[in-house]
């Protein structure tokens, strides 16, 4: 080598280690990512995986059906990562973990979507046309979440999806229900239900949301007419009357009695030379809101006492009972409560226990029917203001006002909705003791996270008889004979089998294109001798069809295993899919269908905000995925606790963008660093490397369990935050930055430096492993540019999670690291000043002096030689004192650190500064150091 011309600088330059590597710079993902999704499809990854795992034990996750009615959502992404996430977490632990995905084709969500697409056109089609097109628009969604759920990255069989229309899955649906019917479970009866006026439906309560209303608020008198029995003195029957308070004024044509609670202490008072009874306790409230001054308290009475006493309806001719029942409250109104048992689910149990009708003279567009005197033919909503009125023209009216308060909406039209008795079936709670039973299997669930157990727990102790009919017409039948002469419903198993058979093959239309006889076997006969039957039209609540996915996906696949290991969706389906599986399958197998529940929040926008379009806030996965790439998307699931609702806005995806920049150019680093390192030959046994390669590899093996505990408890974003710290504080800020300097400066095939790329390839393929479920295109494309050292399996989804039990590491050591650790981040600190204020440009531009408490000296001592290198400046030098200039740091106590530039010249080669003693003879240009290595070289 020459020295001294001028292309020294140039020469000493490319005797350097510098890192090379084809391992892309900038991440590009949104074109590599569909690159990338091809090879996985093509090389048929989720079958390699199947095959990969078929001895292992099985965990069994189960996929709970989206509707397949439009283009998926941000909800719908965060479900289906968070998934994602699992099943390759498991897969990758060792088991055999399988992902069905499968999508709910029937009811209101797609026959809504249909006939907003067919608009008038739909009252003049067939029942047979509806499902037809509802069919077809169902599977054509499906095709396009499955395209859309793909690209996110899921690994699923997609081949082999379960869809709630096919027919053996609505097989399953109708011999799942008939073992209700057997078992003496299903009834019809006349009940008060959820009732959706603009779908003409019932309503499940899974189909209720609950949203701002304003309703008027009015309280109504009801005069006394009989049964008064001087239970509170000075009270003239004639001038009495007991006020109720209401903001459904539609429902007061139904009313049949007023309702008191036994127990509440009730008085009169007289206002204006009339005489109101109302609860005592809401009597001061009561004359504040109608803003009365004047008026006299004549007595009080229990509420027991008053039983009995008859009130005339205000503007009907029909007489109104005074009853009593404990659901009375006195939160609000007046403690005697307006009482309708065709239009409340209290009302009409405590109507059952007086012999009330459950009298309901709404039709199923919400119009009062003809035999409701003054409002025939009005929709019940617009019949408030006239019901308002009639009872102003009667002098009934007490006081008016308006009220905003939360009122259900039908979850899909967003519209009001009743309460409206009609003869519906049920399923009932507790009969046969499904209620208890389920109540038992919820304690025996794993409830992640165990607020979960509370929210169903009540739900189910808290929920009337399960309303499982419905009038629509896209879903699956309720499979049912009725004897045409006694009304007696036809529970045989026998009887059902052939209907059993023929849905199976020819799927649910049969029921409605066939006639009874076509269904029913040859010579059935009704206990009353009759042969003639009837066959039920209404269609089940679909919630009931995806209540059975466990009978219909877990139990006949050899592949998988009942009860699941996991079920996992958002929270709103605590009265959704987890209540309908839990009922069904207790009921019919005596066990929860699950393990262990896990449940996700709402995506929210950036400030917390519901999503909506109305709002603007709206943000489509495709338009992150095409901006950003859906890695990005996986790594926002992996950052946010899931648990509560989760944020997005464009600011969150840009600094997790650039969170993932970060992490990127970490493993660029490692692999650029490893271009000429062959596992197979240059590897260093761990008990000979270099001390800070071992400790490396020991704080690995810590994160390692934080992340693996992590994925036992579900909480991705502790791996977000683990992994992330590790790659920017253990490696980029410590690591990696002392390493440098004999990755490029020893003889590349040295022992030092060997050592420190064994430790930066265990790292890699341990890091590549760890992050594969959560970034699995990043991890893949990492896995590809690896050195092989024989054993590398195709994909990095076919390894397991790196096993570092050969790791150790004494306490002693671990100790003094961190303790260097914690060191070179204080003089790190004091560098940034002297660089920000221009005293130094590069850190080895500078001596660093360190005056240390008396507890630090001796082991700052021990560490003189290295401290350099640790600190990446060209000088160390420990001193007693230093001035007030110097860096005070808060972290460790006592600790100075003071600033200068070294002295001497600058190594043309490693650029540490060097003294004339300290020149090569042979080298002038560069250090002693520098120059041995480059003779080691030669060798």
């Amino acid at each position: 080598m020459k020295t001294g011309d001028g292309d020294t600088k140039m020469e000493y330059k490319d005797t350097l280690n510098l890192p090379q590597t084809d391992f892309p710079m900038k991440a590009n993902l949104v074109k590599r990512e569909p690159e990338m999704l091809d090879a996985w499809e093509s090389g048929d990854i989720y079958k390699q995986l199947r095959t990969h795992s078929s001895s292992r034990p099985k965990y069994v996750f189960h996929d709970g059906p989206p509707y397949a009615n439009g283009h998926i959502h941000m909800g719908h992404a965060l479900n289906k990562i968070l998934k994602d996430f699992i099943v390759r977490i498991m897969t990758m632990k060792g088991f055999d973990a399988s992902f069905v995905p499968g999508w709910d084709c029937h009811g209101l969500p797609i026959e809504h979507q249909v006939g907003k697409e067919l608009k008038s056109k739909k009252q003049d089609l067939e029942k047979s046309e509806v499902r037809k097109l509802c069919r077809e628009y169902a599977a054509r969604f499906v095709d396009i979440q499955k395209e859309e759920f793909k690209r996110l990255g899921v690994f699923a069989d997609w081949e082999r999806p379960y869809l709630t229309m096919n027919f053996g899955y609505e097989g399953t649906i109708v011999r799942e229900f008939l073992k209700f019917l057997e078992a003496g479970m299903v009834y019809k009866g006349l009940k008060p239900v959820h009732w959706c006026t603009h779908c003409r439906t019932a309503l499940a309560e899974a189909e209720v949301e609950y949203a701002d209303h304003n309703s008027p608020s009015i309280y109504v008198k009801f005069p006394v007419k009989s049964g008064w029995k001087s239970q509170i003195d000075g009270v003239d029957e004639k001038k009495a009357s007991f006020v109720i308070w209401t903001t459904t004024p539609w429902t007061l044509p139904a009313n049949l009695a007023v309702c008191l609670h036994p127990d509440f202490e009730y008085t009169a008072v007289e206002i204006k030379g009339e005489q109101y009874v109302v609860a005592a306790e809401r009597l001061s409230a009561l004359i504040l809101e109608w803003d009365v001054t004047d008026y006299k308290v004549l007595g009080q009475c229990a509420g027991k006492d008053l039983e009995g006493v008859v009130c005339q309806h205000p503007f009907i001719d029909r007489e109104s009972p005074v009853i009593l029942g404990d659901h009375v409250t006195l939160e609000q109104g007046t403690g005697c409560v307006h009482t309708a048992p065709g239009h409340g689910q209290e009302d009409y149990i405590v109507g059952l226990k007086y012999g009330l009708d459950t009298y309901n003279p709404v039709d199923d567009g919400g119009v009062f029917k003809p035999e409701v005197e003054f409002f025939a033919g009005q929709f019940v909503m617009k019949a408030n203001a006239e019901i308002i009125k009639k009872l102003e023209e009667l002098g009934q009216l007490v006081h008016q006002s308006r009220v905003d308060h939360s009122y259900p909406h039908c979850w899909r039209c967003r519209t009001p909705i009743i309460f409206r008795a009609t003869a519906q079936w049920f399923i009932s709670m507790d009969d046969q003791g499904l209620r208890q039973k389920a109540l038992a299997e919820i304690d025996k669930t794993r409830w992640v996270p165990h607020w979960g157990r509370e929210r169903i727990h009540g739900m189910i102790e808290n929920r009337p008889d399960w309303c499982v009919s419905r009038q629509r017409a896209w879903g699956v039948p309720i499979t049912v004979f009725t004897c045409v002469q006694c009304e007696e419903t036809i529970t045989d198993k026998k009887v059902y089998e052939p209907v059993i058979a023929l849905v199976e093959q020819q799927g649910a239309d049969c029921w409605f294109e066939k006639d009874v006889k076509e269904l029913m076997p040859a010579g059935t006969t009704c206990s009353c001798g009759s042969t003639e039957f009837k066959k039920e039209m209404d269609i089940l609540d679909v919630w009931f069809d995806s209540g059975v996915s466990h009978a219909a996906v877990l139990e006949p696949d050899p592949d998988l295993h009942w009860p699941a290991d996991l079920y996992l969706e958002g929270s709103d389906q605590h009265r959704g899919w987890f209540h309908s599986s839990l009922l069904e399958a207790v009921a019919t197998r005596g066990a929860a269908p699950y393990k262990t529940v896990l449940t996700h929040g709402y995506v929210v926008d950036g400030k917390g905000k519901k999503m909506s379009k109305s709002a603007g806030n709206v943000i489509a996965p495709q338009k992150i995925i095409d901006q950003y790439g859906a890695e990005i998307l996986r790594l926002w699931v992996a950052s946010e606790n899931y648990r509560e609702d989760i944020r997005i806005s464009d600011e969150i995806l840009k600094r997790l963008t650039e969170a993932y920049r970060k992490i990127r150019n970490t493993f660029r680093f490692l692999l650029g660093n490893l271009s000429d390192f062959d596992p197979k030959t240059d590897r260093v046994p761990i008990d000979e490397m270099e001390e800070i390669d071992h400790y490396i590899l020991y704080r690995f093996k810590k994160v390692n369990e934080r992340i693996q505990q992590a994925f036992e408890e579900y909480e991705f974003h502790v791996f977000y935050h683990t992994f992330y710290n590790f790659c920017i504080v253990d490696l980029s800020a410590f690591y990696l930055d002392i390493l440098k300097d004999r990755l490029y400066t020893y003889p590349k095939t040295s022992k030092g430096r060997r050592s420190g790329q064994t430790a930066m390839y265990d790292l890699l393929q341990g890091m590549a492993q760890l992050m594969a479920p959560i970034l699995s295109f990043t991890a893949e494309e990492v896995w590809k540019y690896m050195p092989d050292e024989g054993a590398k399996t195709d994909s990095v989804h076919l390894s397991a999670f790196p096993d570092l039990s050969g790791v150790t590491f004494s306490d002693e050591l671990a100790a003094k690291w961190e303790r260097i650790k914690e060191l070179k981040g204080e003089v790190s600190k004091a560098l940034e000043l002297q660089r920000r204020d221009k005293v130094i440009g590069h850190s080895l531009d500078a001596t660093v002096q360190i005056a240390a408490p008396e507890s630090m000296k001796s082991f700052l001592e021990s560490e003189r030689d290295a401290l350099k290198f640790i600190f990446i400046v060209s000088q160390v030098k420990l001193v007693g004192q230093l001035d007030g200039a110097a860096y005070q740091s808060d972290v460790i106590e006592g600790l100075k650190i003071g600033v200068a530039l070294a002295p001497g010249k600058k190594c043309e080669r490693c650029w540490n500064y060097f003294v004339e003693a300290e020149a090569s003879e042979d080298h002038p240009a560069i250090c002693k150091r520098c120059a041995g290595n480059l003779e080691s070289a030669k060798a």
